[in-house]
């Protein structure tokens, strides 16, 4: 039996089809049945509750054989941290003594760094976590930047034609695409061939400037507009204007200042193990232009 967390998200879901379709047993762990309703009609078994109740998911990871594991983002908490910390307790409390021996994890670059990369700095206490688990071997899989965040900056775009972050506009990010992220933990999924705790980068195709990337999504929608390097405090007041709590806007700014120091892509080392086949140009033009076009 599998068991995966976050089963209607953008790699949960896909995860769940790919294991069904390679004959595997599946438990989808799901806030809303209503939204899972297509991975029921495929074979998944449901577990609906909340990653917050301690004994839901001990109940549901007991016995399994390997778990998918992630902290979904939450948008009305008021600290993101302790948020954080809540459910990489659980999932540890409810891991000891469960049986399962293996477990996949949605980290992310930057996991290496305590303190300093917002939201990031929390998965790196769930990957410290997972290590005081007797017998569970941890893969870590640490993806740039998602592409899919780019849908995030389509109200801005279409009312001011800019878009940006308080992130340097020259800067080379990894950008990932989150079908390629659930690819990549599928397939370690089916082979169980990690042991111990271990990482393993998810880096996309290729590394874009903030400039680059604007350039081709503006093509692909055939509407120029420009990106901009905010300065944190006006992309703080933008995110909260935008409605985000505050402890999520603080964590972002911090974020995007772990990247433009330079620490938070440290130990990534672009390979051909780690460059994934979605590349940016494909994701503007079959989504990203979609999305802004719906």
């Amino acid at each position: 039996m599998y068991v995966i967390t976050g089963a209607t998200g953008n790699t949960g879901h896909l995860i769940v089809e790919s294991l069904l379709a390679s004959g595997k047993e599946v438990k989808a762990v799901v806030r809303n049945a209503q939204k899972a309703q297509t991975l029921v009609d495929k074979g998944a078994q449901l577990a609906v509750g909340a990653l917050e109740d301690l004994e839901f998911l001990k109940e549901t990871f007991q016995g399994a054989e390997a778990v998918y594991l992630l902290i979904p983002p939450k948008w009305d908490v008021t600290n993101w941290r302790e948020y954080q910390r809540q459910i990489t307790h659980n999932f540890v409390e409810a891991l000891q003594g469960s049986g399962v021996k293996y477990a996949v994890v949605l980290s992310s670059m930057g996991a290496h760094m305590p303190e300093g990369a917002g939201p990031v700095s929390g998965l790196y206490e769930l990957e410290q976590a997972l290590k005081t688990v007797e017998g569970l071997n941890v893969l870590n899989l640490r993806p740039g930047y998602f592409m899919e965040n780019f849908y995030g900056n389509i109200a801005f775009i279409k009312a001011a034609g800019i878009h940006g972050y308080s992130l340097k506009g020259d800067l080379k990010v990894p950008l990932t695409h989150t079908r390629d992220i659930a690819s990549a933990a599928t397939k370690h999924l089916l082979a169980l061939d990690f042991s111990g705790h271990s990482v393993v980068f998810v880096g996309g195709a290729a590394d874009y400037t903030m400039h680059e990337a604007t350039a081709i999504l503006s093509e692909a929608i055939q509407k120029p507009f420009q990106y901009v390097a905010f300065s944190a405090t006006d992309a703080k007041a933008g995110m909260l204007a935008s409605g985000l709590a505050e402890t999520i806007a603080d964590g972002y700014v911090e974020l995007f200042e772990g990247l433009n120091a330079g620490e938070y892509l440290k130990g990534f080392v672009r390979t051909a193990d780690n460059t994934t086949p979605t590349s940016l140009e494909e994701f503007a033009k079959n989504e990203f232009a979609v999305a802004f076009y719906a």
